[in-house]
C-alpha cells in the first residue's frame, strides 16, 4: 500500500517542474510512511511512499522497473492474486516477494490485457519508455484512487489531488458541472473532480496516454454479467456464495503485518469478522467499533454480541461529539476534496485507534451493491406496484405521508417514507437518484448555471429493469464515488490499510449474475447473502435492521455546530465565492431549524463544499470555524539532490520524506 506520484513529458524532452517531485512525495507520507523512491529519467518520473504490508523489506520498496529498464512500475493498493502470478513467471528476476512485483512480467506478456489478470485493489502507473506510453488503471471497483493532469505536453498523476496542486501550470478553477453533481448526488461522477483541470481514472478502465493523445481502455463492464445464462435453485446459490465469500476472506488475510475489522454489529461487518477469525484463528483479528454519545446513532452492544461470537480481541473506539469535531477539521483540512458523506468521521476515528494496533482493516464495502441491501431497492419494487393504483388513493397516501412529524433519529422511518413518495411515480432511474442523492437539488449555482449532466447521465438506464438496475448504478456511482473514497481517504490519513473481501474478482462476477429474486425477496433485502450468512453468524445478527454508520448531523446544525453552520453559510461568505444560490441554503436551514423538515444531508454537504473552498482555494482562504487540522508528524530534512539522468533510469531513494512543503 502506498501513495504513488509521477510525470511524464510525452513529447520525450526535459520535463519541467521536476524539482516539485520531493514536495508531492511529502503530501503523500500519510499513504507510505515506511520510505519513498523515485526513478526518474530527463523525460519521466515515477515514484512512490510505501505503506510496508507484504516484505517489509527496503528491497520491496517501489517503483519497479524491468532489468532492461524499459518498463517503471508503481502501484497503490495489493494484488491478491499473485503467488499464482509468481508461479506463471518463475523466470524473472524479481528482486523482492511484494505482491506488487509481479505485476511486471504479467504486463510484458499481456500488455493491456494485464488489468484482467489482477485480483486486487489498485491504482496503477506503467511508463513503458519502449513505446513512450504511459498507463493509468485502476481496480475494478474504485477502491484504490489515481487522479491526473494534463499540462501542455505532459502528464502529471498522484493518489490524491493535493501532490497534484504542488504544481504551478495546474488550475485551481471550479467545475461547475461536479459542483451541480455534488449538491444533488454528495460526489461528483468519474472521471471529474471539482477541479476542472483534474480529473480521475474511472473504475475498471486503463488510461493510455502517449504523443497521439489519450485513451480510454475498458476492461472489466459488469453489465455484460447481469443477465448470465445460469439457473440455479436458491440453495444452490447459497452454498456458492459461502465458497466463493469463504475464499475471497482467506485471499485477503495475506500479510506480513496486523489485520483487524471495522465491526458495527450489522451483517456485512459481522460476517467479514466471523470469516475472517475461521480463516486466522480466534483472538487473532481486533475489532474496532464505534461508539456515540447519542444512543440512536450508537450500535456498540450489537458489535460487542459480535465480536464476542467471532472471538475477536474488541476495541470500543469514542465516537462522541468533540472526538467527531477532531476528525472533521482533520478531514476538511487534509483531504484536497470535500467528502460528504458523515460516515467518514467515525470512519477517521476508527482508523486512528486501529492504526494503534494493526496496519491492515477490513470492512462490509460492496455487499449491499451487490445483494440488494439498501431500503431503495425495496422501494423500487413497491413503487411499480403503487403505480397502478387509481389516482386518488396515491394522492391520499402522499398526504398522509407528508404530514407525520420531521423525526431526526437515524434512519427514521419519517425519513424513508417521506422519500419514497417524492419520487415513486417517476421511471426508475430519476426516482433513484431522488431518493439516494444528497438532497441538495433545490440548491442552484449562483453563477452561469452549469450543463444539464443529469439525462446524459441517466440515458440509457431505462433499458436495465428496475430490479436490476439501481443495484448496478449504486455499484458504478455511489460505491466508487462516495463509500470507497471515504473508506480510503479516513484509513490512508491514518497510514492504514483498508480491504474489502465483497468486492473480490470472483466473488463481485458471481454476484451480478445472481437472479434479483434472490437479492430482495419479499420484503427482505439482501435475503441470499442473509442465508448464506446462517454458516457463520447467529439470526439475531443476521434479521437486525440496517441502520448504518452515521453522526448525528441534524442535531449538530441546530446544537454543537450551530455557531459555525452560521458562519459558513452566511451569506457573505456564500456571496465570497459566488458558486452557490444563498436564498436556496438559507432556505433550507431556516426549515430545518424550525422543524419543518429535515435537511442534515443537503446543508451538510455545503458546509464540507464550504470548507473545501477556503482551505483549497487561495483566494478564498479563510480561518475555519472548526479549527485547524492537527499537524502531521514531521521526519528529518529531505536533503537528497535530484540530478537529471539522461538515459537509463536512476533510482533515488527518499529516506523517511515527509512534509518538507507545506501543502
Amino acid at each position: 500500500m502506498c501513495g504513488i506520484f509521477g510525470a511524464v513529458a510525452l513529447t520525450g524532452r526535459v520535463l519541467d517542474h521536476r524539482g516539485l517531485m520531493p514536495a508531492m512525495a511529502a503530501s503523500l507520507h500519510h499513504r507510505g510512511p515506511d520510505g519513498a523512491r523515485l526513478l526518474r529519467s530527463s523525460s519521466g518520473a515515477v515514484g512512490a511512499t510505501r505503506l510496508r504490508i507484504i516484505d517489509p523489506t527496503e528491497q520491496a520498496d517501489q517503483p519497479f522497473h524491468t532489468p532492461d529498464g524499459g518498463t517503471w512500475l508503481a502501484c497503490n493498493g495489493e494484488i491478491y492474486n499473485s503467488a499464482e502470478l509468481r508461479r506463471r513467471f518463475p523466470d524473472y528476476p524479481y528482486r523482492s516477494r511484494t505482491d506488487i512485483e509481479t505485476i511486471l512480467p504479467a504486463y510484458r506478456e499481456h500488455g493491456l490485457d494485464v488489468f484482467r489478470e489482477l485480483d486486487g485493489m489498485f491504482g496503477i502507473a506503467i511508463w513503458d519508455a519502449a513505446n513512450g506510453t504511459l498507463i493509468l488503471a485502476r481496480d475494478r471497483a474504485g477502491e484504490k484512487p489515481l487522479f491526473y493532469a494534463r499540462v501542455g505536453e505532459e502528464l502529471w498523476f498522484a493518489s490524491e489531488i493535493q501532490a497534484l496542486l504542488m504544481h504551478p501550470g495546474i488550475s485551481r478553477d471550479v467545475d461547475k458541472v461536479a459542483v451541480s453533481q455534488y449538491l444533488t448526488l454528495g460526489y461528483p461522477l468519474e472521471p471529474r473532480t471539482l477541479f476542472t483541470q483534474i480529473r480521475r481514472v474511472e473504475s475498471g478502465t486503463a488510461l493510455v496516454v502517449d504523443r497521439s493523445g489519450m485513451r480510454v481502455h475498458r476492461y472489466w463492464e459488469p453489465r455484460n454479467l447481469l443477465f448470465q445464462a445460469r439457473t440455479p435453485s436458491a440453495g444452490e446459490e447459497v452454498e456458492a456464495l459461502r465458497n466463493l465469500l469463504d475464499a475471497a476472506v482467506r485471499r485477503q488475510v495475506v500479510a506480513d503485518a496486523s489485520i483487524g475489522v471495522f465491526l458495527s454489529g450489522g451483517l456485512d461487518s459481522s460476517l467479514i469478522a466471523a470469516v475472517s477469525a475461521q480463516a486466522l484463528g480466534r483472538d487473532r483479528v481486533t475489532s474496532f467499533t464505534a461508539r456515540f454519545d447519542v444512543d440512536s446513532y450508537d450500535e456498540g452492544d450489537w458489535a460487542t454480541r459480535s465480536a464476542r461470537h467471532a472471538g475477536t480481541r474488541h476495541v470500543d473506539v469514542d465516537c462522541s461529539t468533540n472526538r467527531l469535531l477532531h476528525a472533521a477539521r482533520n478531514v476538511s483540512g487534509r483531504v484536497a476534496e470535500p467528502v460528504s458523506d458523515p460516515a467518514v468521521l467515525p470512519t477517521f476515528l476508527l482508523s486512528e485507534v486501529a492504526a494503534q494496533h494493526v496496519r491492515v482493516v477490513r470492512g462490509g464495502e460492496g455487499a449491499d451493491e451487490l445483494f440488494g441491501g439498501y431500503p431503495t431497492y425495496l422501494g423500487h419494487k413497491l413503487a411499480e406496484r403503487i403505480a397502478g393504483m387509481p389516482g386518488p388513493v396515491k394522492r391520499s397516501v402522499v398526504r398522509l405521508v407528508e404530514s407525520l412529524p420531521v423525526s431526526k433519529q437515524k434512519v427514521s422511518i419519517e425519513y424513508l417514507l417521506k422519500r419514497f413518495v417524492r419520487g415513486f411515480d417517476l421511471p426508475w432511474p430519476e426516482r433513484h437518484v431522488r431518493w439516494f442523492g444528497a438532497g441538495g437539488s433545490r440548491i442552484k449555482l449562483d453563477s452561469t448555471n452549469a450543463e444539464d449532466w443529469l439525462a446524459p447521465a441517466l440515458d440509457g438506464w431505462t433499458d436495465i429493469d428496475a430490479a436490476r438496475g439501481p443495484m448496478l448504478f449504486d455499484y458504478l456511482t455511489y460505491l466508487p464515488d462516495q463509500l470507497l473514497v471515504k473508506m480510503d481517504r479516513a484509513t490512508m490519513l491514518n497510514s492504514i490499510e483498508a480491504r474489502a473481501p465483497f468486492l473480490d474478482r470472483s466473488l463481485s462476477a458471481y454476484a451480478f449474475g445472481i437472479s434479483p429474486r434472490y437479492k430482495v425477496r419479499g420484503l427482505t433485502t439482501k435475503w441470499v447473502l442473509k442465508k448464506a450468512a446462517e454458516a457463520w453468524l447467529p439470526k439475531d445478527l443476521i434479521v437486525r435492521r440496517k441502520r448504518g454508520l452515521s453522526v448525528p448531523i441534524s442535531q449538530w446544525i441546530n446544537a454543537d455546530l450551530r455557531e459555525a453552520t452560521d458562519q459558513l453559510l452566511a451569506a457573505e461568505r456564500l456571496d465570497r465565492h459566488g458558486l452557490v444560490d444563498r436564498t436556496g441554503v438559507q432556505r433550507m436551514l431556516e426549515e430545518h431549524r424550525s422543524g419543518r423538515a429535515n435537511h442534515a444531508g443537503a446543508l451538510w454537504a455545503v458546509i464540507m463544499l464550504q470548507l473545501w473552498l477556503e482551505r483549497w482555494q487561495p483566494s478564498l482562504a479563510c480561518d475555519s470555524p472548526l479549527g485547524e487540522a492537527a499537524p502531521l508528524p514531521r521526519s528529518p530534512e529531505l536533503k537528497e539532490t535530484w540530478p537529471e539522468v539522461a538515459s537509463s533510469p536512476r533510482v533515488v531513494a527518499v529516506v523517511n520524506s515527509d512534509i518538507a512543503a507545506k501543502f
